[in-house]
């Protein structure tokens, strides 16, 4: 399998406070004058707080920091944090005396060209680049007005991967200054219940650990909260600066009664798998080490001592061998040896003497250690139940043989043809790290940067170790044909002691009784094939937890996944195939608001009086494409839009109103009686909004077209803990488990905190939340004796501004904002309905020109919308298909 990268977190929170017109560097920081209360020239950080909640290995982690200027003037202020390499930003905002400016993804594509505007203009600066062995620096930063409070909240989403038996988050603290408020707080939530839970800090003794850090774990539940006083965080009981810098680590895993554990959550599931206690399966492996000149020095000795390491850990019943390049190629045996005392004392000695010379030819070395690996295949002279590994060690480009990278990649995959792994070292940054990545993957393997420092050594043996121990190999997934729709990666070469094989994907019907997952592989002595049988309703009872942390958390780490294997098999395709696996990255990228390669973050913020816009892109290893933007942030003159709104009416027509274009887009949704659909989901202020269909009184003959409509809405507030069940005939309120009916025929007003509720009578509903976000329920009434029609609802969303980019719906998706086209207007099949080409969200649809009522403000007669209809229930509009927003109940 693909070997997990470590999950790592590190959080520098502020570390580049500064005045405005001073360099943000950290060494002038700590020489500046410090004001009582833990300011920095005016200003303090009295807030920062990390929130992770974990859900079956996906974390979803969020950063808060609040300050506040003292100074008479106006103040710079920076956000920094630094991220794992591997998670995805999914959302930002920046809150300014309680204006908030909000993230957006966007299409790269789209970032570039105000990218190049922006460097016409000087706008430049840097937002999110690489730092470290692991990780991402996001810094932001913003002038802020004397006496006024800035809020930075960053959220980003990854999946913890299983390494060497237990997953780990590892955050290192450093604010820079004391924090009144400082906060670390870990909820993690697994079906499988938690095994072990543990959390330690490098920066702090174990005496005052104790009093500011709390860990327990309970059957599913586990619980971190690390939360140091102002004394506990000094570096002496005197002194004004902060002792939080270091390393603060969490490490847990689960029970493992079974091999495998599925879950299914809302049509989506995923299949863990990591069966223990098996034997090892014996390994032929052949290491292929760089000796040209450039690994003359410390670099040569770290390899050396780590490979004697290595050969220590060597089990008797593997096989073995050493091919050493430079300018020629030469091997310590012509062929795989077993590794006896004897042979590892040799090969020992053969290490010692290791020299540095010459050149560097990649392309040789490596086939002569895949025709080694064959050859005892092929005549039998390893064991048949044995597996076989290369691993590649370089610190430098082909320079001699043949140097053309695409080359030396068609040679080895040809060469291996798909039987075994290969693994790419690359030592230092003085190398084309995407080659090796890309030649690694391509084979079923994966490529680890080896840093230069004092540590490489164990770098070296680290990556040893992961793959020291294969338990099976030849793994395949298995499920019922036709059932799974949209599977991730389902085949492993390997599955090595310690790790994790993660497979989600999407049922075909959300009503199968039971659910099947076989998993096969060839272990060291027999095969093997594990099966689990899951049973929806039992699944139904053991997840109803899972609001513990967060809503569609499956759905979410499929997507995650989906994004991940895509980006890799990207990386080595070419024309179609490549235009396809992008256009599929891009659209989950956008649907579930990732940044990811293909996408870009940005961020509106106030600057000098007028609004601009900062752009975040995420960097990947090697050098920039010339096609994509550099880890950049910059700013763009922006104009405020006007403000949007979204409704739902009649039968039932969906309307998005597009100001900027003047505009609006409509589709219907075609659906029985009964169906319930998704119409909002905001995983952040945790609002919903769902809606139940209604049918006619009467049905009608087959020669007339059904026609449905809304009879039931539901609207809640998880936080809040508040629902709203709207229908024609009265209005229900739970405010948690207090309950207040209402009918339409009343006028009231319902309020609380953060919430109001107007019902004017045989009118419509008024529901706010705080400011930012309003809805109004419309009543349409039909005369009593109507002998098809019932009374029933529209839904109009008039202000959206508090509701965050991870929203979603089929309402909820276009809070987002989204461009169209619209060319070659030609007479329809109705003359008087014209019809056109648009391009949407990369699709091309043929669209009609027609027009909707808006009842908003005029119940009886409305005002007609001119809009471009879509037809098929909005395909290609929409995200995914409309069968995807269906849901089991109002709430």
């Amino acid at each position: 399998m693909a070997l997990a990268q470590w999950p790592y977190l590190i959080l520098a929170l502020l570390s580049g406070l500064a005045v405005s017109g001073f360099p943000r560097n950290p060494s002038l920081l700590l020489g500046k004058r410090s004001l009582p209360g833990g300011a920095v020239d005016g200003i303090e950080v009295y807030s920062t707080k990390v929130n992770c909640k974990v859900t079956s290995r996906f974390a979803h982690n969020v950063v808060t920091t609040r300050a506040v200027n003292h100074a008479n003037t106006a103040k710079e202020v920076s956000f920094d944090v630094e991220l794992p390499k591997t998670a995805f930003i999914t959302n930002f905002t920046l809150t300014i005396d309680g204006v908030t400016y909000p993230g957006k993804v966007k299409e790269k594509e789209v970032a570039k060209k105000q990218y190049e505007k922006a460097v016409s203009q000087g706008k430049t600066a840097g937002l999110v680049k690489a730092s470290g062995r692991k990780l991402e620096k996001f810094t932001v930063s913003v002038n802020v007005a004397a006496g006024s409070k800035v809020t930075f909240e960053l959220t980003y989403e990854e999946l913890l991967k299983r390494h060497k038996g237990k997953y780990e988050m590892y955050l290192k603290v450093q604010p820079k200054q004391l924090v009144k408020h400082f906060e670390i707080t870990v909820d993690i939530f697994e079906p499988q219940g938690i095994s072990t839970l543990d959390a330690e800090a490098s920066f702090i003794t174990n005496d005052l650990l104790g009093s500011a850090l709390t860990k327990s774990f309970s059957g599913k539940k586990g619980h971190v909260s690390f939360k140091p006083s102002l004394d506990q965080q000094r570096s002496c009981p005197t002194c004004t600066d902060s002792l939080l810098k270091g390393d603060f680590i969490i490490t847990y895993d689960v029970n493992r009664e079974s091999p495998a554990n599925v879950q299914i959550v809302n049509g989506y599931f995923v299949h863990f798998f990591a069966p223990q206690g098996l034997p090892v399966v014996p390994k032929s492996v052949v290491f292929v080490i760089d000796v040209s000149g450039s690994m003359h020095g410390r670099k040569m000795e770290q390899t050396k001592d780590a490979l004697l390491k290595i050969l220590e850990d060597v089990k008797q019943d593997d096989y073995l061998n050493f091919i050493l390049f430079s300018g020629d190629v030469t091997t310590w045996k012509d062929s795989l040896v077993p590794a006896t005392p004897e042979n590892i004392q040799e090969a020992s000695k053969f290490v010692m003497d290791i020299q540095d010379r010459g050149m560097t030819n990649i392309n040789d070395a490596l086939l002569r250690g895949i025709s080694m690996l064959n050859k005892a295949r092929e005549e039998h002279t390893v064991p048949e139940r044995s597996t076989s590994i290369i691993i590649m060690l370089t610190d430098g480009d082909a320079n001699v043989g043949e140097s053309r990278p695409e080359k030396i990649q068609e040679n080895v995959r040809n060469a291996i043809g798909g039987k075994f792994p290969l693994y790419n070292l690359g030592f230092g940054n003085n190398l084309n790290y995407n080659f090796l990545e890309n030649m690694a993957l391509e084979n079923h393997g994966l490529a680890r940067r080896i840093y230069e420092d004092s540590d490489a050594n164990l770098q070296l043996q680290g990556f040893y170790e992961e793959v020291a121990n294969p338990l099976l190999t030849g793994v395949e997934v298995e499920y019922p044909q036709n059932a799974i729709l949209d599977l991730t990666q389902n085949s492993y070469q390997h599955f090595y002691d310690g790790s994790e094989i993660v497979v989600a994907g999407r049922l075909a019907d959300e009503d199968m009784n039971s659910f099947k997952a076989a998993v096969k592989g060839h272990g060291a002595i027999n095969d093997l094939t594990f099966t689990e049988e899951v049973d929806m309703k039992e699944m139904e009872k053991a997840l109803q937890e899972r609001d513990y942390i967060f809503g569609d958390y499956i759905e979410r780490l499929w997507a995650y996944l989906t994004i991940e294997q895509l980006l890799d098999k990207r990386k080595n395709a070419q024309g179609e195939e490549k235009e396809i696996l992008t256009a599929q990255a891009l659209e989950l990228s956008l649907k579930y608001h990732f940044v990811t390669p293909l996408t870009s973050m940005v961020v509106t913020k106030p600057e000098d009086n007028e609004n601009q816009t900062a752009i975040a892109n995420k960097p990947g290893e090697g050098p920039l494409d010339a096609e994509e933007v550099p880890s950049m942030a910059y700013l763009t003159s922006y104009q405020a839009p006007q403000t949007p709104y979204y409704y739902v009416d009649g039968d039932p027509h969906f309307i998005i109103q597009i100001p900027e274009k003047d505009d609006a887009i409509c589709f219907n949704i075609d659906e029985d009686p009964g169906t319930v659909l998704r119409l909002i989901q905001d995983p952040v202020t945790g609002l919903t909004v769902n809606g139940q269909i209604i049918g006619e009184k009467t049905g009608r003959s087959d020669s007339q077209t059904r026609r449905t409509y809304f009879g039931k809405l539901g609207i809640a507030s998880a936080q809040m803990d508040f629902r709203i069940e709207v229908t024609w005939e009265n209005i229900t309120l739970w405010n948690g488990d207090s309950l207040s009916t209402f009918s339409w025929l009343d006028t009231v007003m319902v309020t609380q905190d953060g919430l109001s509720v107007m019902i004017n009578r045989k009118k419509n509903m008024v529901v706010s939340f705080g400011d930012g976000v309003t809805f109004v329920v419309v009543l349409h009434q039909v005369w009593k004796k109507e002998p098809a029609h019932h009374d029933f609802l529209g839904f109009y969303v008039v202000n959206s501004r508090g509701m965050s980019a991870q929203t979603h719906g089929l309402l909820g998706q276009f809070f987002h904002p989204f461009d169209f086209q619209v060319s070659d207007v030609h007479p329809g099949s109705d003359p008087t309905k014209p019809d056109a080409t648009m391009v949407v969200k990369n699709h091309q649809l043929t669209v009609t020109r027609g027009s909707q009522k808006d009842y908003r403000k005029d119940i009886s007669v409305g005002r007609n919308v001119a809009c471009w209809f879509v037809h098929n229930n909005g395909q290609g509009l929409i995200d995914g298909i409309h069968r995807d927003y269906i849901v089991p109940n109002l709430f």
